[in-house]
């Protein structure tokens, strides 16, 4: 087969001119090329030797290549060399081997070494901290320092990573303590790490004090990037704003990473406006023909209840990816809208769904009950062999869950070849979501005997599950354990979880010292839990200050005027109720009702209280009020049962 690429005037090649071209085309971004014109120059020039710079080259292009039969032939072809103990190419083999997956071949390359500088010790540390190897990268670090060899930028940066993946604040701390120590404090692009890693850490705090204290001829977009993508993290729009404007009155040029990154922090109805500037900034950087900025709006839009900007955005793209049909059908899933989310699938989609599709619309069946097109989806992924994929499985546990089909989630969860900790803390949730409590706390300590570390959402899920209960002793039990036992910082849900669990079992003024005591400023979510324990004891004082703090969060909420309307007709204060409805008004402050979601004829069908003048509605409501008579001649046969025993 004649050879693709040709390479002229091949007589007069010299070894240092073979290199250029290889070097050369992997600039290009074309690995394969370089590969071929290495075999070329083997074929054609027998007398031109690859030399210590030749493979070096070769091994980067089987990196980005990742193809392990690829890498074992350069690395053979080295072995008959003189150049097999080059330290320049040994660790050039140890990198290609890490990037190839192989990690085991790659540090048993980097032991055999009889001399290792500090690149060779960080290709071997950076492979197994991106696979997030703890434990081997600590004995790493430690030999590496027994053999004297002071880590540089790129190994901080490697261990950093690895931390900010483990969201350890404490040993994040402490590689930035040591980096600073041995003199890296400077260096913008280890400090640019530090701030997304405290970032990723739950800690923007300390992100913006390593970001301030980088010198303001050092500062790059990159680390206004850094900040922003924190902000992201943090879905906080505001802020993420706040730290663009800087960057604009500083002078520096935002790139498409700005703009992304920006659009991430975006991910509320409440922030929509937000995200219209940002899309309008977008247009004027001149980002807006580019894809992926075009799939990120498309997902802004939907997560901010704008799908039909997200639609219109979508319906304007002249190339769509995968990854464009797949965020689309992401955005109607997120929204219940299974119909549009189900058409797009099997009527517009050009090539058949892919995985993350397939998640997608089995988390639309969990989110408006639709168990029935759950399940005809569960078939397809067993029919086209997805259902190995342990993504799959834990959506569709979740699924089952949300449906009322516990049964049905344990029925898979107890056929799953392969379980991490997202099948045990679904499966925990469940049994919470379906009112089996002790299922809930089996499953959890089944679990930590099976020696999976729960982590901060399988903690959520037991904490609610105990709150549901009314486990208090349980609740803190497992709460303290999150702590001391596992080192996990909590979080507002974690606190909101407490705050319900202490509030259900009427002890609101311990709730309320347990918020002041709490080192996070609270948030809606936790005034909004006490104000609703509030509600069911009738506790009129510590209600008012709950319903003040939340009415300067969200001022225009309806919910905490409407909850402290209750409260103050429980205590028969009518005064208090005018008053409430007075602010209201005067506040533009609207509530709205309710949607409800049920599945008729495989359709999704909408619909709230006012509903029942429509035909539709009316059918709903005729089913929904048999069904409340049926419950309640259940319940009554179960007290005279009571009464009976």
């Amino acid at each position: 087969m004649i050879l693709p690429y040709v390479i002229p005037i091949l007589d007069r090649f010299s070894i240092a001119s073979w290199n250029s071209s290889i070097r050369l085309s992997l600039n290009q971004g074309d690995a394969r090329k370089a590969l071929l014109i290495f075999r070329q120059m083997k074929q054609q020039h027998s007398h031109e030797h690859p030399n210590n710079f030749t493979f070096p080259l070769i091994a980067k292009a089987c990196a980005k290549l990742s193809v392990i039969k690829l890498a074992r032939i350069i690395h053979a072809h080295v072995v008959k060399t003189p150049h097999s103990s080059d330290i320049y190419v040994q660790t050039a083999m140890v990198d290609m081997y890490v990037k190839c997956s192989n990690l085991e071949c790659g540090h048993q390359l980097f032991d055999e070494m009889p001399d290792k500088d500090i690149c060779s010790w960080n290709a071997v540390v950076m492979g197994f901290a991106q696979m997030g190897d703890f434990d081997r990268v600590s004995l790493l670090f430690s030999r590496m320092r027994i053999d004297g060899i002071l880590p540089d930028a790129v190994t901080i940066m490697g261990l950093t990573q690895l931390v900010s993946g483990m969201k350890d604040v404490r040993l994040l701390g402490s590689v930035h303590c040591f980096g600073t120590k041995i003199g890296l404090g400077y260096d913008v692009s280890v400090a640019n790490t530090w701030i997304s890693g405290y970032a990723k850490c739950d800690n923007l705090r300390s992100a913006e004090m390593v970001f301030n204290g980088i010198a303001l001829d050092s500062l790059t977009v990159v680390s206004w990037n850094a900040l922003i993508s924190g902000c992201a993290y943090f879905e906080d729009s505001r802020k993420a704003m706040e730290v663009y404007n800087r960057m604009l009155r500083a002078g520096y040029k935002p790139d498409l990473s700005t703009v992304l990154n920006l659009l991430s922090s975006v991910a509320h109805p409440n922030c929509l406006y937000h995200g219209m500037l940002i899309h309008g900034h977008g247009v004027k950087t001149g980002c807006d023909s580019d894809i992926t900025l075009l799939n990120t709006l498309i997902s802004m839009y939907s997560k901010c209840g704008g799908i039909s900007s997200a639609r219109y955005i979508f319906d304007c793209m002249n190339e769509r990816s995968c990854v464009t049909w797949t965020v689309m059908i992401g955005g109607y899933s997120e929204k219940g809208d299974l119909d549009e989310a189900l058409s797009m699938v099997f009527h517009a989609m050009d090539e058949e769904p892919d995985l993350v599709t397939v998640i997608h619309l089995i988390s639309a069946c969990g989110k408006v009950g639709a168990l029935e097109v759950g399940k005809l989806i569960d078939n397809y992924t067993i029919s086209n062999g997805l259902k190995s994929n342990v993504t799959v499985c834990n959506a569709l546990l979740d699924m089952y869950a949300k449906c009322g089909s516990i049964g049905e989630a344990q029925k898979l969860f107890s056929t799953m070849n392969v379980k991490n900790i997202v099948s045990w803390t679904t499966m925990i949730s469940g049994f919470a979501l379906n009112g089996k409590f002790q299922a809930s706390l089996d499953h959890f300590n089944r679990m930590l005997k099976m020696g999976f570390q729960p982590n901060h959402v399988t903690f959520i899920a037991i904490l609610q599950a105990c709150t549901h209960a009314g486990l208090l002793e349980m609740g803190l039990k497992f709460f303290n354990m999150m702590i001391k036992t596992y080192t996990i910082n909590p979080g507002l849900d974690h606190y909101s979880c407490m705050i319900d669990l202490l509030g259900r079992r009427g002890k609101l003024k311990e709730a309320l010292k347990f918020i002041q005591e709490m080192p996070l400023q609270p948030d809606a979510g936790i005034w909004a839990a006490l104000l609703s324990a509030c509600k069911i004891h009738h506790n009129l004082e510590i209600g008012e200050f709950a319903a003040n703090q939340l009415f300067l969060l969200e001022p225009k909420a309806a919910a905490p005027y409407v909850e402290m309307a209750n409260i103050y007709a429980s205590a028969r204060d009518w005064k208090g109720v005018a008053d409430m409805r007075v602010e209201m008004k005067s506040k533009g402050v609207v509530k709205w009702p309710g949607q409800s979601v049920t599945v008729v004829d495989g359709k999704c069908c909408m619909f709230t209280v006012e509903d029942r003048c429509r035909w539709e509605g009316f059918r709903v409501f005729e089913i929904l009020d048999s069904l409340v008579l049926q419950l309640k001649d259940e319940m009554d046969s179960f007290d005279l049962e009571e009464v009976m025993l």
